[in-house]
Parts: structure tokens; C-alpha cells; sequence
């Protein structure tokens, strides 16, 4: 498909400007609003070719998230799944995606630095992104633009943080449980150089038994002008993360148990995070060009109880790039707009997995799984690509934008063990060992993502857009590298998926909307079969209605909301318990989700919200003879300006106690299982701003 969109000239440039759900409407609030995510250049929401949605900083105050699932699944095309503590699984336009690399499909940044390298993604990389304190926050749906490359298939979430600047605040929230969490900014602004300082502290005992989160998050960020011009942006973010995790609730409608939902099957479990990421952006003027260097540098440590597996190994993982970003920026003498520009990463990871106790459960199990170390191996993983991005407006209503991206990815591994699959002394295991370790080997992936874009204007209020994208991931080290059973190497190829999308937008003074269609087809899905090969076999197609809305009743009354139909199916024939699955609908993927929210706003003092949050039904087998009911929540919150210097707010989340499902799925071993949603509770908060 790609040397088709090649040869036909559909190289391109993304999607178009999904209207952002705010607290003001209109379109003089879009055309305030301004987005990196695009092109990782600051510009107007309402002049990006982008399928962009925002959350700005009114917005997120007025949530004051707990987890960032509360704030992203307010914005069209995205489910985010909460499992327990500060973890999830997302979906952007995509089923709930598990497995090794799944998470690969999403490309979690912040202030344009990804959390995580392209090889070495994890399912709950958002909580390494300082989102408590975040400016706004920004999501591509589908394929990112020619200024981003592997992971960014299903979408991206762009974390950006504030601006340094003179700021004083700090803030007390209390919750239920001994729930604690304070934030604070402190800035100055000294004319040519500024400075700000972010802080974020989250203590909770958790609804289930030992589950307790204890996270910490500081970021520090300044600007310098120097006599020559060049400008210069950065600082740096550190998170640290200490969680107990409680596991699933098994058994048929366990979640609505009141003698099981708040116990915890698994209180051995725990998670540590430790990440931190430092940046500058060194920009100038030359010629008629905007130059544009980031350097950075990553580094991210997590061990964690696989208390999902059989054993229940531990996980200890650690990876450290250096990476450049490059771009440069000018207006032609026809008006349009031309970046060039490439990116450069080198990375350093390891994995090691090893299982302290003797393994219980069936005679099988006993005797395949060993005690002991399992993998223990280095990847040295190098990301070089290239990119140029093109945008003209003719003049007669219509805009166009292409962008192309090539990019390299190269991985050496290097086994730190035997190689094969016996215990870590060479011990083979009566029935074979579950965990087989490849030999050093290298691979490589090479990768073009053309995009095409065309947007009209069909009067001052209303638009139209087209666009066609192609989107890549390059395997996961893990799905490279980890292998089980009698799979000694896996020859994998990357995930291609292939966007069309047709929307139409509008904006007046008291009123916006968005209607979107999106039509992905997804090939070379790497899957782990039935005898756990990681394989390219699976094909799988997406598509989708998007609506979204904001009208105001009123000078103080306003409605908002987002509604979400979708179908996500197997193309490919393959048999999953005794089944051929082909034409079900992908496990955990609801058809339909939403969410309407009602504000009122009498006085400058006084702002709030009823907030009404819907996820239909879902399979949670491929077989799909195993599915979730679905839900609705109400949540409530208020926030009162006291004065210049004080206010105060009030979350009360799922008002009316419903029980219900944070997650749902299926095993052949377990049955159905599920994370429990919380109770009815509230938070209460308290803000001084004293500078």
C-alpha cells in the first residue's frame, strides 16, 4: 500500500483541527488556542491540518485529575482503561491493545520529548509525563504528522508544560482513604532569562486492600534570550513512583460483588517507577530560516511483580537515550510554509526477569516454568530519520499539506545468558521451559510514512477536510527478544496501518462541532499465538464516527460532549478457541462510548460542572461469547474564587455509587475477570496564590 500512495503522489500530512472541548466556546476561543504537537512548533489550533484535540489549562483546573483517564476521555477517539493505582491501557480510534509491544501503538511525549524510546514502550508510560501540572494537553487520533515516526500508529498524546514565568501557587487536595495531593509553581521572570518550578505529590491508601500509591513529580523549566538572539528552552522532568497494585476480581459480575470489589487477590504485587528527562531547545533566526535543535537526554527504571503470570517473576527494566531534534522552518515566496528536518536517537536498555519462588499450580506449569532467572539481556537500539513537511493555502478556500518521513531503526542485542530454553544453569525442564532466549543477533526496520491533507473552506463558520495518512511501529524489543516455547528467533516485520479520513468542523460565536469519519486498515499485527510465537499474522480494520460538540444555552450555561461510534474487527482468518475469528469484533472495543458535561458559570467566582461519562458494551474475548454490560457515571465538580489569592474546589466522582468495571476481560484459566471501579467519593481542595 505504501509504494501505491507513493507512486500516486499521496504523500502527506495528517487530519485537520478537531474542535477542542473547553469551557469557553467559539471561534474566537479556537483561534486562541495554539498547539506543538503538529509540526513541534508553536501555532493556532484553527490553522493546523491536524486531527488535534486540546485540553487547555481551564479545562484540566477545573477536572483536577486524579489519574489522567479523567481528563483524556473527554476528547473524541480516545478510551482510556484504568486498571489499578496510576496504571491503564489505552485506546485511541483502536480496541484496548495488551500483549508485549501493544503499547507501541501510542506515542506518549512531553513538551515534544517522547517518555519512552520507540523500542521500549510500556502500557503505562503516561504516568511519566508531569500531567497535573500541565499548561494543556494535546492528542493526535490516527497516525501522527511527518514530525514523528515509529509508535505514533493509533495516535499521540503530547503532554505541554507551562511557561517560566513569575508564578506563585500552591494547592491542597484531600480525598477519601487518606487520599493527600499537593501542587505548587514557583517562577520568576528577570527580562531575558525566566524560570519555573513545578511540583506534584500524590499519597493514597487505594480502595482495594494494599493498594497504595505514593508518586512524586518535580519539573523545572526556564527560557534565555541571548544578545545574539538565540533562544534557548528547556529543563528537565523527574517522576518517582511507588505502587502497591491489586489484581483482578474473578468470577462472573465480580465487580459488583461487595464482598470482593475492594479485596485484592494479589497483595504481593507492587510497581516502582523511577524516569527523568532533560531537554533544551536552542532556536535562532538565519536567513530566512527558524532553526530549531532540542538535544535530550532519558532515562527510565521500573521493576515490577508480574503478578499476572504463572511464578509471578519480577521484572526489572532501564533504558538511557541521548536523542537530537532537528527542524527547520520558512515561508516560501508562494506563501506556503516549508520544515525539513531529522532526528536522532541512541539508546541503551536491558531486561531481566527472575522468578524468586518455585513455581505453583497445575503439574504442567510446575514443570515448565523454572525457578530462578529467566532473561537477562542488553539492547543497543539507534533511531535516525528524516523528515520534510509542506503546507500551502491557495487562496480560493482550499489548504494543502503533505509531509513525508523516512526512518531507520536498528537494534543489537546482546544475551546475557544461555541461549535457548532451559532453566539459567542449562537445566532443561521436563515438558520444555516456557522462556526461550535468542542468540545475539541484530535488526533492523526501515520505514516511509507519507501523508497527504486537503482542507476547504466552505463559508466563514464551516470546513471540510480529507486527508490520507500512513502510519508505522518497528517491533518492540520485547517482542523481538522475549520469546517463549520453541520460538528461537522472531522474524518480524513492523505494524503498517493505512488512514483515510473525511470531517467536517465549524465554529460560531456560541457554538462548535466536529463530525469525523476515519477508515484505518492495520496490517502485520504482531500477536502471540497459541503457542506463544510473536508472529505478523494478525490484520485487523478500524473505523469510526466522531462527534463532538459545545453549544452555550446561555451567558452562563453551556453544554459540552463527545460521542464515539465505532467498529473494530479480525480481517484475517485465524482460529482462537476452536474458532475462526475472522469478522468478530477485536476484544475490548467498545462500539460505542461518550461523554456530556453541562456548565454553569453565574459569575467569575463560581464554575461547575455535571459530568456524564458513558462506555457502551463490549467482547472481552475474540471468540466474543464472553462481554461487559457497560456503564454510565455522573460526576460532579465546583470550583469558587474566594479572592485573588484563594479558592476552592470540590470533585465528587461517580455520584450516584454506581458499580461498575474500570476494565473487563476474559481468560481461558480465569473466566471473567475485572478491575472494580471505585465508590462514590470526593476530593476536597484548597489553592493560595500568593505572587
Amino acid at each position: 500500500m505504501i509504494r501505491k500512495l507513493l507512486f500516486t503522489g499521496i504523500a502527506a500530512a495528517t487530519a485537520f483541527s478537531a474542535i477542542p472541548v473547553l469551557a469557553q466556546n467559539g471561534q474566537q476561543a479556537i483561534e486562541e488556542i495554539q498547539v506543538t504537537s503538529n509540526t513541534r512548533k508553536s501555532e493556532g489550533l484553527a490553522d493546523v491540518n491536524a486531527a488535534v484535540s486540546v485540553l487547555g489549562e481551564q479545562e484540566l483546573g477545573l477536572i483536577g485529575h486524579t489519574h489522567y483517564q479523567e481528563a483524556l476521555n473527554r476528547l473524541p477517539g480516545v478510551s482510556i482503561h484504568r486498571n489499578n493505582g496510576q496504571e491503564s491501557l489505552s485506546a485511541i480510534r483502536s480496541p484496548v491493545l495488551t500483549g508485549a509491544g501493544a503499547c507501541g501503538a501510542f506515542l506518549v511525549a512531553e513538551n515534544g520529548i517522547p517518555v519512552r524510546s520507540h523500542g521500549f514502550c510500556n502500557v503505562n508510560e503516561m504516568f511519566d509525563a508531569h500531567s497535573e501540572n500541565a499548561a494543556r494537553i494535546e492528542v493526535i487520533r490516527g497516525p501522527g504528522s511527518a514530525f514523528w515516526g515509529s509508535n505514533a500508529v493509533h495516535g499521540l498524546i503530547n503532554v505541554v508544560l507551562p511557561q517560566p514565568g513569575d508564578a506563585g501557587e500552591i494547592s491542597y487536595e484531600q480525598g477519601p482513604r487518606g487520599s493527600q495531593r499537593i501542587n505548587a509553581k514557583y517562577g520568576n521572570d528577570y527580562g531575558n532569562f525566566k524560570q519555573l518550578l513545578l511540583l506534584n505529590g500524590t499519597s493514597e491508601e487505594g480502595y482495594r486492600d494494599d493498594s497504595g500509591v505514593d508518586q512524586q513529580k518535580v519539573s523545572w523549566l526556564y527560557n534565555y534570550t541571548t544578545n545574539n538572539g538565540t533562544t534557548l528552552d528547556g529543563g528537565f522532568t523527574v517522576t518517582n513512583l511507588n505502587q502497591e497494585t491489586a489484581g483482578f476480581v474473578t468470577g462472573t459480575d465480580a465487580y459488583k460483588d461487595d464482598s470482593r470489589r475492594d479485596t485484592n487477590p494479589n497483595p504481593e504485587a507492587f510497581r516502582d517507577s523511577h524516569s527523568s528527562r532533560f531537554w533544551t531547545s536552542f532556536s535562532r533566526d538565519i536567513n530566512d530560516w527558524n532553526v530549531v535543535l532540542t538535544p535530550y537526554f532519558r532515562e527510565v527504571n521500573m521493576t515490577f511483580l508480574q503478578h499476572f503470570l504463572p511464578g509471578q517473576p519480577m521484572e526489572d527494566t532501564e533504558h538511557r537515550s541521548l536523542g537530537l531534534q532537528a527542524a527547520g522552518y520558512t515561508e516560501l515566496s508562494n506563501g506556503a510554509s516549508l520544515a525539513i528536518g531529522f532526528d536522532i536517537e541512541s539508546t541503551e536498555g536491558s531486561l531481566k526477569q527472575t522468578q524468586l519462588h518455585p513455581t505453583t499450580g497445575s503439574f504442567f506449569i510446575r514443570n515448565s516454568i523454572p525457578q530462578g532467572k529467566h532473561y537477562d539481556y542488553e539492547v543497543e537500539a539507534q533511531q535516525v530519520a528524516a523528515f520534510i513537511n509542506y503546507q500551502q493555502s491557495f487562496g480560493n478556500g482550499w489548504d494543502l499539506s503533505l509531509g513525508l518521513r523516512i526512518e531507520n531503526v536498528d537494534y543489537e542485542y546482546d544475551n546475557l545468558m544461555l541461549v535457548g530454553r532451559t532453566d539459567e544453569f542449562g537445566v532443561e525442564c521436563r515438558f520444555g521451559c516456557r522462556y526461550s532466549r535468542p542468540a545475539d543477533r541484530s535488526d533492523d526496520f526501515t520505514d516511509i510514512s507519507p501523508k497527504l491533507g486537503l482542507s476547504y473552506a466552505l463559508n466563514d463558520n464551516h470546513s471540510l477536510q480529507l486527508r490520507a495518512q500512513h502510519g508505522f511501529r518497528a517491533p518492540q524489543a520485547t517482542e523481538l527478544y522475549r520469546l517463549q516455547n520453541s520460538q528461537t528467533v522472531a522474524e518480524l516485520d513492523s505494524v503498517e496501518l493505512d488512514s483515510y479520513e473525511i470531517a467536517v468542523k465549524g465554529a460560531g460565536d456560541k457554538w462548535n462541532y466536529e463530525v469525523t469519519y476515519y477508515y484505518m486498515d492495520k496490517e502485520n499485527e504482531i500477536i502471540t499465538n497459541s503457542s506463544r510465537e510473536n508472529l505478523n499474522s494478525n490484520h485487523t480494520k478500524h473505523r469510526g464516527l466522531e462527534f463532538a460538540m459545545g453549544y452555550d444555552l446561555s451567558n452562563s450555561l453551556s453544554i459540552h460532549g463527545v460521542y464515539n461510534l465505532a467498529s473494530h474487527t479480525y480481517e484475517n482468518s485465524q482460529i482462537s478457541g476452536g474458532v475462526d475469528i475472522q469478522g468478530n469484533d477485536v476484544d475490548t472495543a467498545p462500539n460505542t462510548f461518550g461523554n456530556l458535561r453541562l456548565q454553569w458559570q453565574p459569575n467569575d467566582a463560581l464554575l461547575a460542572e455535571i459530568e456524564v461519562v458513558n462506555m457502551g458494551e463490549y467482547y472481552t474475548n475474540p471468540e466474543n461469547t464472553a462481554d461487559y454490560e457497560g456503564h454510565n457515571l455522573m460526576n460532579l465538580r465546583v470550583q469558587y474564587k474566594q479572592s485573588d489569592q484563594l479558592s476552592f474546589s470540590l470533585n465528587i466522582l461517580n455520584v450516584f455509587d454506581t458499580q461498575y468495571a474500570e476494565r473487563a476481560d476474559w481468560t481461558t484459566f480465569t473466566g471473567d475477570r475485572y478491575f472494580p471501579g471505585e465508590p462514590a467519593r470526593a476530593y476536597l481542595g484548597a489553592t493560595w496564590s500568593f505572587r
